[in-house]
């Protein structure tokens, strides 16, 4: 993968088609994740969601890709950008619609979200990105990504127990921003 990785960096549009299989089973799983968190009925489907991202991923292929994790890292981004998109047009759709809530566990943002505010999330996450731009990171790499602290701590080159408060930190930041008193 780290070979694939740097065919692509230098510019390989066939390493890139190559690389996609051996991740495709864990975005797949990522978006499976995602998904499960969105509310019943949800018109979306894991597959969709890769595809997706897929092709997102193939209009970046001048990132500087460094490793798994930072494949990872970036595609969780594509997949939020998907999520929001599909969101956008929803919202556009029903303009408030019959809500239903989701509860997000403390392996993810631990925090209860209602589906059709996936853009407040979105739009806490770019407030975030200017307050603290590596919790915003954290954040995404964790919910959308999918990636366990020690991963995000790694890629961010920070210790696991950084990661770790960071994580704590930006939940607390979130349910505040999402659920003011």
């Amino acid at each position: 993968m780290t070979v694939l990785l740097g065919q692509v960096r230098e510019g390989d549009r066939d390493a890139f088609d190559r690389l996609f299989p051996l991740v495709y089973q864990e975005l797949r799983r990522i978006a499976g994740g995602q998904l499960r968190r969105e509310r019943p009925g949800h018109t979306l489907q894991p597959t969709a969601v890769v595809n997706e991202a897929y092709l997102k991923l193939l209009g970046g292929l001048e990132v500087d890709w460094q490793d798994r994790a930072h494949f990872v890292a970036v595609a969780s981004r594509a997949m939020r950008q998907v999520l929001v998109d599909h969101a956008r047009r929803k919202n556009a759709e029903k303009r408030g619609g019959g809500r239903a809530h989701t509860t997000l566990t403390n392996k993810q943002v631990g925090l209860d979200v209602p589906t059709d505010e996936i853009l407040a999330l979105d739009a806490a996450l770019d407030r975030l990105e200017a307050l603290e731009p590596r919790l915003r990171k954290v954040v995404e790499y964790r919910f959308f990504g999918g990636l366990t602290e020690r991963e995000i701590s790694e890629l961010l080159g920070v210790t696991h127990r950084t990661a770790q408060r960071d994580w704590a930190k930006a939940r607390a930041w979130l349910y505040k921003e999402l659920y003011p008193a």
